[in-house]
């Protein structure tokens, strides 16, 4: 019985998702999906710079973008998005110049937001400008295919947007399909724009203003969100869910026994053993992708002592316990980065594996080299909101480096102040983790280590002024030689200072009913309501 199982908690907090689909003797209708997640949407405007990534997951089924990509299948079968295929999306066709620094693009002229007015140009238009405006995340997401400036976008006329940039940049149109420069409906935002807020940021953050596949027909932060089709959606085949109910329960035991017992489709979040675990007994589909270009890792802050010593950093480096970690933590879910081959150079690609794995003989000798033979007191910080992984990685870690004489304490970052404390670059140490939205080792590159940027992401306060030229080079040469050359020293030069120690690639890992169909894995790691169907 269900709740012998859970206990009255836990029973509690399923109560709300029996009332929102009624009865469940005959499972839930198939043109519904029902989704269970830990964390969910903290807005539903992705271009608030405070927006979490569960946002993310909520413009991309309610907006639209002027772009989408291809599909492909992957060697298991899973369906994939295909990064180097630009398909239509609001934009129904577009044109490139010669000198790749002009865009054209001729939007669908029966398209309409969700409130029926039509999407045209200027739509376009001001949505990206809000997004430059906006500051922050969104800002350097634009940044990062050179839209950056008011003044590189124009409405032609009502169905044709033009974007021009200063240099070619390779990034420009892939960055265009990314869930940042959505369509917003600028006559609805500015009924309610104001002085302080002109660009309408606090009444789209709680308000649906798009006009994607999916409206927001509800959403009660914290709890749940439920999505409706568009019925009237021209960018795209329609979908065949006319309802998804995305909910948000905290614990993974209940979101596994809702699965197991049938009463949802799909339970994402879920700690990487109760995945092992699934996958093993067969009952369910489990679909596990490394997700692309991404790393877990271990910043060392070079401006704190001692890991303003490169010794140091090496030495921690020897002393990481890489296959506990990945057994222990991971239950084999995830790509190991150790152990790479030392008798041949890093390839030009990112990320790459370490060269070694755990030698705490090795550790010990490089931190008497360094001048601390017995060690020293450190700390080690991780978001509280990943802990499911980061705390028995932390703890792992934390013994490993006891036995080369480093006291580590354990730092517990509340999510909701996690980036604060990253953008503070005052933590000495850090669990950290990042994947690119677009799939190339110059983005990743620019995001985490382009000192220009003083992004969020590099925990490592690791500036480097060559390090930056050398990223530009390779952001903007339209030779394929100087841009593997690039690669190579820009790999070549992070691992060799090493302010960043590669641990492991995370697996997107999703569980679903044997009667969910047309998955499809993208960059941003949500399911895309768009595709799926139940049969």
């Amino acid at each position: 019985m269900l709740i012998a199982r859970l206990g009255r908690a836990a029973v509690l907090s399923i109560l709300p998702l029996a009332w929102t689909m009624g009865a469940q003797a005959a499972g839930v209708p198939k043109d519904t999906l029902v989704i269970v997640s830990e964390m969910g949407p903290n807005s539903l405007d992705t271009m608030v710079p405070t927006a979490n990534d569960d946002s993310r997951m909520v413009v991309w089924q309610a907006y639209d973008r002027l772009v989408s990509h291809g599909e492909k299948t992957l060697p298991d079968g899973t369906l994939s998005y295909d990064a180097h295929v630009i398909t239509p999306e609001l934009a129904e066709s577009w044109e490139v110049s010669a000198d790749k620094k002009s865009f054209i693009f001729h939007l669908r002229k029966n398209a309409t937001f969700h409130d029926g007015t039509p999407v045209t140009a200027r739509d376009v238009k001001w949505s990206f400008e809000r997004a430059i405006a906006a500051g922050g995340f969104p800002a350097v997401q634009m940044a990062a295919g050179s839209l950056v400036d008011p003044l590189q976008f124009t409405a032609v006329d009502d169905y044709t947007f033009k974007i021009t940039t200063a240099q070619a940049n390779k990034l420009t149109l892939p960055d265009l399909a990314v869930p940042v420069p959505v369509i917003v409906n600028s006559a609805l935002a500015k009924q309610h724009a104001t002085a302080a807020d002109p660009w309408a940021l606090a009444w789209v953050s709680h308000n649906d203003c798009g006009g994607g596949a999916f409206r927001v027909e509800s959403w009660t932060p914290g709890e749940r969100i439920v999505f409706t089709r568009f019925d009237a959606w021209k960018s795209g085949p329609l979908p065949k869910l006319r309802r998804v109910i995305f909910r948000q329960i905290a614990s993974p035991g209940t979101r596994r026994a809702l699965l197991e017992k049938g009463d949802v489709d799909i339970s994402v979040g879920l700690p990487p053993k109760d995945y092992a675990e699934l996958a093993k007994a067969g009952k369910v589909r489990v679909i596990g992708v490394p997700i692309q270009n991404d790393l877990v890792f271990i910043d060392m802050n070079v401006k704190i002592a001692p890991f303003d010593n490169p010794k140091v950093r090496e030495a921690i480096s020897y002393a990481m316990p890489y296959k506990d970690i990945l057994s222990s933590a991971l239950y084999g879910r995830a790509t190991a980065m150790y152990d790479g081959d030392p008798a041949t150079p890093y390839a030009p690609a990112w990320p790459v594996p370490i060269k070694h794995g755990t030698d705490l003989a090795k550790a010990k000798a490089l931190l008497a080299e360094a001048g601390f033979p017995n060690g020293f007191k450190t700390t080690l910080s991780f978001d509280l909101s990943q802990a499911t992984t980061s705390e028995p990685t932390a703890i792992l870690i934390q013994e490993s480096l006891a036995k080369i004489g480093v006291t580590v304490t354990l730092e517990k970052v509340p999510g909701s102040n996690w980036f604060a404390q990253m953008a503070s670059k005052t933590m000495p140490m850090v669990i950290g983790e990042f994947y690119g939205w677009l799939d190339y080792p110059d983005y990743f590159f620019f995001w985490n280590f382009d000192g220009a940027n003083n992004s969020v992401f590099d925990t490592a306060n690791y500036v480097n002024p060559a390090l930056d030229k050398i990223i530009d080079t390779a952001r903007f040469t339209a030779d394929p030689q100087v841009y593997t050359q690039s690669l190579q020293q820009m790999v070549d030069i992070v691992m060799t200072d090493l302010p960043r120690i590669p641990l492991y690639r995370r697996y997107a890992d999703y569980a679903m009913q044997p009667d969910v169909h047309g998955f499809e894995y993208w960059f941003h790691v949500h399911p895309d309501f768009r595709k799926i169907y139940k049969e």
